[in-house]
């Protein structure tokens, strides 16, 4: 039998509604939230403002994208978390309205699983290539930085993670320091293209086992500019392309660090990464080396699936919805949600 899932996702700044039938992506539709721009950071009273303004024309705009009617939809798939609550509440709630007046069944989704689940979306009409289990996951985005290993659909476990930032964080408060902007990661992505990546050396963690910590060079970052400034008041002017270039390498060499020391204690070759963070074209570049180095298949998505998308929640969606996985009209959202 034939499924189509309506995803939402509305855990964070973006109101994005999803259609899939079967694996199939139908459509995959987003609203942006550029308000938060002057604040520096996502200000939660006004994204979850922005989401009730936003949620119910990207709702019908994917259904029309898709060609699908409200009839045609057999489950609502939506993130329950995590997530900032005022969001996810906006989300959850048009969720169990749209799904109560249809008379179908709703599907909870973690945010996190659906960020690995998104290498399994089909185009239409394109060959698709998908890890296999198990597979090794290197999970990073502003709020997360998790490695973990994926039995099966809806069976993964988180094996090492941050024990502080995570690594978006630590680009996006770094940009900050510099006067980047918000957000921060992309625009030093941009930059680093054009500068030297050993122009500076910053801190690196020396964290046992297969955990993360930012925090360290966050806070080597700031001093180090801190420190040139009173040297030089134009330094960050004259070197903001070194300095982002250096900046990048150290936080990729990081994560790849403990990225090689779990595959290797793990045996796995399959490798993918999720998140918003890899988006990173630095981060991507470095990644195909290390597979080509450890003879790994790597499995990277496209970068419309990197960031928040309500694509990611309507394939996860439709796995539980095969389990049988449905929730309850009572249920409620939950701003910190493990696997």
């Amino acid at each position: 039998m034939s499924l189509t899932i309506l995803g939402i996702e509305s855990s964070c700044d973006d109101t994005s509604a999803a259609v899939i039938r079967d694996q199939e992506i139908l459509a995959n539709c987003i609203a942006n939230q550029d308000v938060h721009q002057a604040y520096g950071g996502v200000v939660p009273e006004l994204a979850s403002r922005a989401h009730q303004q936003n949620i119910i024309p990207v709702v019908e705009h994917a259904l029309q994208t898709a060609g699908v009617g409200r009839n045609e939809i057999d489950a609502v798939a939506f993130t329950r978390g995590p997530g900032l609550l005022g969001s996810l509440l906006v989300g959850t709630s048009f969720s169990k309205s749209f799904a109560l007046a249809q008379g179908i069944p709703i599907v909870e989704v973690n945010h996190l699983q659906a960020h690995i689940l998104a290498h399994f979306i089909k185009e239409p009409g394109q060959n698709h290539v998908e890890p296999q289990f198990p597979f090794l996951c290197l999970l990073i985005s502003g709020g997360h930085t998790q490695l973990v290993v994926v039995k099966d659909f809806l069976n993964m476990e988180v094996i090492g993670q941050t024990i502080d930032d995570a690594a978006g964080e630590a680009f996006d408060k770094c940009a900050k320091v510099i006067g980047l902007g918000y957000p921060g990661g992309p625009v030093i992505d941009e930059k680093a293209k054009r500068g030297h990546s050993t122009a500076f050396a910053f801190n690196k963690p020396r964290i046992d086992g297969l955990d993360y910590s930012f925090s360290g060079l966050k806070t080597s970052f700031l001093y180090f500019v801190r420190d040139k400034m009173k040297e030089d008041e134009e330094f960050v002017v004259n070197n903001e392309d070194d300095l982002c270039a250096s900046l990048q390498k150290t936080i990729i060499d990081i994560l790849l660090d403990k990225l090689e020391k779990a595959a290797k204690s793990t045996g796995i070759k399959d490798v993918a990464i999720a998140g918003g963070v890899s988006a990173n074209s630095g981060l991507r570049t470095a990644l195909h080396k290390a597979a080509q180095k450890n003879d790994w298949r790597l499995f990277i998505p496209p970068f419309k699936y990197t960031t928040d998308n309500a694509g990611m929640i309507a394939i996860t969606g439709y796995y539980k919805f095969r389990k049988g996985m449905f929730a309850s009209q009572s249920i409620a959202p939950q701003a910190r949600m493990r696997f």
